[in-house]
């Protein structure tokens, strides 16, 4: 793996350190929007290596830490009826509901499979015509053109026994809540890179001006998130805010055309609920009326079913950056992986989790070298 190895590389990161240091006038704080990147910068230590000035403050771009408590308690009661394969991917398992989690409703004899595409339940359903197949479509921009395309290949077939719960969420309106949330401190942004691949940067501009925050589109290993953040103190330090591209080999300012146009075909916007954060306008997606016959929520009649989040959970506060996950109370203590109080402790992508797998328990003074793995 070569190419991974090269932007891994021990001796480029310290000059883009290097470069980072010296250009560092005053203090900074930056946000990386992905949950990716948070667990890459937690597992190599970036965080801990960069110099005193600039603090790393994680961002709710872990689709499924942000998945609300009512809609997985709806993914519960479908999962629970009689002649429902219920398919999803596997991080959503372990994330609790109100009383359990997918795990649990499965060991109690509902049929939850793991899959690996939107796709592989569409095949599912074709397969077992007598029984209704329901796709969990959680996640942001990335996952959403398959499950837009999975919904089409439903139509052109004409299958009655797939459906969707729908969960999708998009990161500007995040953005945007982020910055208009009370005490932010936030000065600018790392934006994900998988994301921009899919979406493009056209939405990013007006942020920025309007904010006056750089945003700086990065990817996911050590060299992609350094190179990010020299670019964003640069512009820091210049009173500038720009939108840049700092992951070309992945991200076009256009986008992908083609799984645009299908997210468009299938797909409008909505107002969603976040979890932990409350509701974001127009920050999430939901099946157009001509998809409508796909909503799983409508055609188990399960839209109106509503709970109350847990008051000793803080994952809202992790998610909008107010709250390092050491700094709760119950982090490693009453929430562990194994008994979650919210799923920034469970999903691959939450801050919780990654902070609970590397052993960050407590916030290091000394710089060490980044890890290399």
């Amino acid at each position: 793996m070569r190419y991974i190895d090269e932007f891994q590389d021990s001796g480029l990161s310290r000059r883009l350190l290097d470069d980072i240091t010296r250009s560092l006038t005053r203090s900074w704080s930056l946000m990386e929007v992905c949950g990716g990147q948070t667990h890459s910068i937690i597992r190599h230590g970036i965080d801990q290596m960069l110099p005193d000035g600039i603090e790393l403050i994680h961002g709710p771009g872990c689709p499924v830490c942000v998945t609300p408590l009512n809609v997985i308690d709806k993914a519960l009661e479908i999962a629970s009826r009689s002649g429902v394969v219920f398919c999803s991917f596997g991080d959503m398992l372990r994330v609790p509901g109100s009383h359990r989690d997918l795990f649990r409703v499965k060991s109690e004899g509902a049929d939850i499979r793991v899959v690996y595409s939107p796709l592989d339940a569409l095949n599912l359903a074709r397969r077992e015509p007598h029984r209704q197949v329901v796709f969990f479509a959680v996640g942001f921009e990335t996952t959403a053109p398959a499950i837009a395309m999975a919904a089409r290949q439903a139509r052109r077939l004409g299958l009655r026994n797939f459906s969707l719960l729908v969960s999708h969420v998009r990161v500007p309106p995040a953005i945007e809540a982020v910055m208009r949330s009370p005490g932010c401190r936030v000065q600018a942004f790392l934006a994900a890179g998988h994301v921009c691949s899919v979406m493009g940067t056209a939405e990013y501009p007006a942020l920025a001006d309007a904010y006056r925050v750089p945003i700086v589109v990065t990817g996911f290993e050590p060299l992609d998130i350094l190179e990010g953040i020299r670019r964003t103190v640069r512009q820091l330090e210049r009173g500038e805010h720009r939108v840049e591209n700092a992951y070309p080999r992945a991200v076009p300012a256009q986008g992908n055309p083609a799984a645009l146009r299908t997210l468009r075909e299938v797909f409008c916007t909505t107002d969603r609920s976040w979890r932990g954060i409350g509701v974001i306008p127009r920050s999430g997606w939901r099946l157009r009326d001509a998809y409508r016959d796909l909503d799983a929520e409508h055609r188990f009649d399960v839209e109106d079913l509503t709970v109350e989040e847990s008051a000793e959970c803080r994952s809202g506060e992790v998610l909008q950056g107010r709250l390092k996950p050491h700094e709760c109370r119950a982090f490693g203590t009453t929430c562990t992986p194994r008994t979650p109080l919210g799923a920034t402790m469970v999903s691959s992508e939450g801050a919780c989790a990654a902070y609970y797998l590397y052993r960050r328990v407590a916030t290091p003074d000394a710089k060490e070298t980044v890890a290399h793995d």
